[in-house]
């Protein structure tokens, strides 16, 4: 019904930046909230950063100030840009949407993209 797609993980320097980005395509009526989790080896998933339709930002305390997330509507597309990134931020990076689908408006559901490796090493 709705795939999302991720883009843009890699090996970095600390120090250095890279930028995610999460298209959602399918039988997409509305998308609500949009954002990136990360888990690390032997950890839980967490929150990194999300934002709503209106434009709303939530950050990890770890991440503020470093991280920006955004989104464009138009593209149903939501974007990670990490900045001065640390060996802490190693992770793989799933990008969420809850999203209601042609089919299940009024409800939503929540849609998973399959992860992106974010490595950050000297």
């Amino acid at each position: 019904q709705v795939q999302l797609v991720e883009s843009g993980g890699g090996l970095v320097q600390p120090g250095g930046s890279l930028r995610l980005s999460c298209a959602a395509s399918g039988s997409i009526f509305s998308i609500y909230a949009m954002g990136w989790y990360r888990q690390a080896p032997e950890k839980q998933r967490e929150l990194v950063a999300a934002i709503t339709s209106g434009g709303t930002t939530n950050y990890a305390d770890s991440v503020k100030g470093r991280f920006t997330i955004s989104r464009d509507n138009a593209k149903n597309t939501v974007y990670l840009q990490m900045n001065s990134l640390q060996p802490e931020d190693t992770a793989v990076y799933y990008c969420n949407a809850v999203v209601a689908t042609t089919r299940s408006f009024p409800g939503r559901n929540d849609y998973w993209g399959q992860g992106t490796q974010v490595t950050v090493s000297s």
